[in-house]
């Protein structure tokens, strides 16, 4: 199955995609250049990123006896071979071409002590991720979002067990790949036991001290580790919004994985059934919300930022979102099909709290809109499209075809 994809390449710019491993980035560059001849180094295919790793400069070689007709070279994964990136720099700035490099990788940790140059201006950044569900149109089912994520080969899958195996196959890839090829952890045996511990705690706040004893090391390695779930890719911290409110809030950031399926998978939870009205339901309801967020922000470019708050007398609000030149957006999520007043409890107590203009919004699984008491109530997918959507995200319709 063809998916359409949100992201967009700039005509004519040299491009660095970065996406945990699965989300199709191969997949839209085929589709995109499907009528070019393409250069094509693939490096997670073991002969070529031995033969690269072992000598770097042979790129040199090869782009000088390219055909003339040749203009685009795609190097897939180049965190596997990260001296590639003095290699692609130094081809970018030879004058006299007009070839454009697409880089894709499924981790910054490499990236970042070797592309210093290349990302200062010479490619232009990108973020991928799993399918949103405007992405999937018609083919979404929101239980089955839940339940085994967005990665566009569940959505190829029919039967339950595949997508079980294949989430339960990609967290060990996941593992036996991304951590271990790079040496990133000096023991695999604790960062599984992490995995599984921090996937458990998905959408919490943060408690490293905890971790670190449920673990048994110390909470230096605990946040080493959240900085290796950054750095490939796999989940974002939520940090705790603190200014212009009068209230006393927590400091603590909550940790999110990129997708509802692999969390399911890390958190050995496949084979429990998610049902509608449970604490399952609406906690899963709310990640696959922040994440389709975060989705829509990295694709439009509005330089939109996500909070949250917990004051100390354990009043929450889901989202806080600040928006250049507009006021704080306040966000509660719920998972109900029929919004009541007493589900904004926690936004109407706090709005006043705060020193700035702010703007309320609830999100459910209700498909009629309301406003009640200046809180404006919508369909999930209707508000993710009027806050969040940007300018091309208005022109997709929820049924338009794949």
């Amino acid at each position: 199955m063809t998916f359409f994809r949100h992201l967009k390449l700039e005509e004519g710019q040299h491009a660095l995609i970065l996406g945990a491993r699965g989300t199709g980035k191969s997949t839209l560059l085929r589709e995109r250049f499907s009528n070019q001849p393409v250069f094509w180094i693939d490096l997670l295919l073991p002969k070529t990123e031995d033969r690269y790793a072992r000598n770097p400069e042979r790129l040199k070689n090869e782009f000088v006896a390219l055909p003339s007709e040749t203009k685009i070279i795609v190097i897939d994964e180049i965190q596997k071979v990260p001296s590639l990136l003095d290699v692609v720099h130094s081809l970018i700035e030879t004058p006299g071409h007009d070839r454009l490099f697409i880089l894709t990788g499924s981790s910054a940790r490499k990236l970042r002590a070797g592309s210093a140059n290349l990302l200062a201006g010479r490619a232009l950044a990108y973020t991928f991720f799993p399918l949103t569900s405007f992405e999937l149109g018609s083919q979404f089912i929101l239980k089955e979002a839940l339940q085994y994520g967005t990665l566009p080969k569940i959505w190829n899958l029919i039967s339950a067990s595949a997508k079980r195996k294949t989430l339960e196959t990609y967290a060990l890839t996941y593992l036996n790949e991304e951590i271990r090829a790079e040496q990133a952890v000096r023991l695999l045996d604790p960062f599984r036991k992490f995995l599984e511990v921090a996937a458990q705690s998905n959408g919490r706040i943060v408690n490293f001290s905890s971790i670190a004893r449920d673990v048994d090391v110390d909470e230096k390695t605990v946040r080493s580790y959240y900085q290796i779930l950054e750095d490939t890719l796999i989940g974002f911290f939520l940090e705790p919004f603190h200014n212009s409110i009068r209230k006393q809030v927590g400091k603590a950031p909550k940790f999110f994985f990129f997708d509802t399926g692999v969390v399911r998978a890390l958190s050995r939870t496949l084979t429990l059934d998610l049902l509608p009205s449970t604490n399952s339901w609406g906690d899963a309801f709310e990640h696959f919300i922040i994440t389709e967020m975060t989705r829509l922000i990295g694709y439009s470019g509005n330089q939109f930022r996500l909070h949250f708050i917990r004051t100390y007398e354990d009043q929450e609000i889901d989202v806080v979102v600040m928006r250049p030149g507009k006021p704080l957006l306040l966000i509660e999520i719920k998972s109900t099909e029929t919004i009541r007043r007493d589900h904004l409890k926690h936004l109407l107590t706090l709005r006043s709290d705060f020193s700035v203009p702010t703007e309320e919004l609830c999100l459910s699984c209700d498909e009629t809109a309301q406003m009640i008491e200046g809180v404006l109530c919508l369909p999930w997918q209707q508000g993710l499209r009027k806050f969040f959507g940007g300018p091309d995200l208005t022109l997709i319709s929820p049924e338009d075809p794949v």
